[in-house]
């Protein structure tokens, strides 16, 4: 008689501080892309944040693409916008990476900030509708490559971005 080996094979969530490593680390790598970009690339007075934004953007967005229609699925569950409509949350990584674009190039602020900023509260109001209820869903800003969790980083993040948008905004007028 032949005897069955079993192999288990665990999908274990992380613990403690090393599910935020993968978000830890996009976000080194954006503040990386800032300083080097504003360091070797003249400047007006926001260019700091512009290159913050546009790298942010640019390095989330490609993540979402990955697993586009993951990542849809997931955004879908926390995003008020995305939930009615499923177009916006296979679209939402290229307005992104678009966002990039423009920050990047300087293009429209005025129309690219308060885009920015709209789009940012509406989704943090999502989040913080879902973090209020205590409903344990992953956070789709990596995409859906990695498994983080969402958390009061993730409004964090949406406020942050929301914030810069604002504060430019307010600022060039």
């Amino acid at each position: 008689m032949q005897k069955k080996s079993h192999v288990v094979i665990h999908n274990a969530q992380p613990k403690g501080f090393s599910k935020y490593v993968p978000l830890i680390v996009m976000f080194c790598i954006v503040v990386l892309i800032t300083i080097v970009l504003h360091r070797y690339i003249p400047g007006e007075n926001y260019s700091f944040m512009r290159y913050f934004m546009g790298s942010f953007f640019l390095v989330f967005g490609f993540l979402k693409i990955i697993k586009l229609r993951d990542f849809a699925i997931a955004y879908r569950k926390y995003d008020l916008l995305a939930m009615v409509s499923p177009l916006y949350a296979k679209l939402y990584p290229f307005l992104e990476i678009g966002f990039a674009v423009a920050y990047f190039t300087n293009w429209n602020m005025t129309l690219v900030n308060t885009l920015v900023l709209g789009v940012m509260l509406v989704s943090a109001l999502g989040v913080y509708l879902k973090l209020r209820k205590k409903e344990e869903i992953p956070c789709a800003c990596l995409g859906t490559v990695f498994k983080v969790p969402m958390t009061w980083v993730t409004l964090g993040e949406d406020l942050l971005m929301a914030g810069m948008a604002g504060y430019m905004l307010f600022f060039s007028m």
